[in-house]
C-alpha cells in the first residue's frame, strides 16, 4: 500500500520507503499529472504550490524499485488531494505516463497471486498485459474481477468511490 500526507507548504514532494530510482520517477509523474490535470480533479490551479506532499511506502527496510506503482502512487496522490476514498479490496499495478497512459509491466503472475493472497476482489491490469493472464492460475481467475486499463482515467474510476469528483 502507499500513503500520502499533505501538508500547508511550498510545493515540495517528499518521497520515503527506500525507493529506488525508477520509482521515484514513477511518483514524479504521478505529481506531474496529477497537476497537469488539477480541473478534472475538481482542484484549485495553485494546489501545489501550496501544499507538501509525502508520499511513503511502508516497510522502509525492503528497498523497492520500478515503474509499476505508478497507478498505485497516482491513485493515492488523487485520493488525497479529492478527499474520495479508495475502494478496499481494490489492487492495481501499471506505469503511468505523463499523459496519463498505462503501460505494459513485468511480473503479473506473481503480482496477481500476491494480490489474491492478501484478498484483493479486484486487480487493475494495464491493457497491454491481458496476454499474461494465461499464466495466472484458475482458481485465482475465477476469485477475482480483472479490469484492463488503457488510462488512468479508468483506473480511477475503478479504483475510488466515487468518481469523478466535484468541480471547484
Amino acid at each position: 500500500f502507499i500513503e500520502v500526507s499533505l501538508m500547508p507548504g511550498k510545493g515540495n514532494l517528499t518521497l520515503t520507503g527506500q525507493l529506488g530510482d525508477v520509482m521515484k520517477e514513477s511518483a514524479k509523474a504521478a505529481f506531474t499529472w496529477t497537476r497537469s490535470h488539477y480541473k478534472e480533479l475538481g482542484l484549485k490551479p495553485d494546489f501545489a504550490g501550496k501544499l507538501d506532499i509525502h508520499i511513503h511506502v511502508p516497510e522502509g527496510a525492503v528497498p523497492k524499485d520500478g515503474p509499476s506503482a505508478g497507478y498505485a502512487i497516482t491513485t493515492a496522490l488523487v485520493s488525497a488531494l479529492t478527499k474520495i476514498p479508495v475502494k478496499r479490496h481494490v489492487g492495481m499495478t501499471g506505469e503511468i505516463t505523463l499523459r496519463g497512459r498505462v503501460l505494459e509491466i513485468g511480473g503479473v503472475k506473481e503480482k496477481v497471486i500476491a494480490g489474491h493472497r492478501a484478498g484483493l476482489k479486484t486487480i487493475i491490469l494495464p491493457k497491454d498485459n491481458q496476454k499474461d493472464m494465461e499464466d495466472v492460475p484458475a482458481n485465482i481467475k475465477k476469485d477475482i474481477k480483472f479490469i484492463f486499463a488503457e488510462g488512468i482515467d479508468q483506473v480511477l474510476k475503478v479504483a475510488m468511490k466515487f468518481w469523478p469528483p466535484k468541480k471547484v
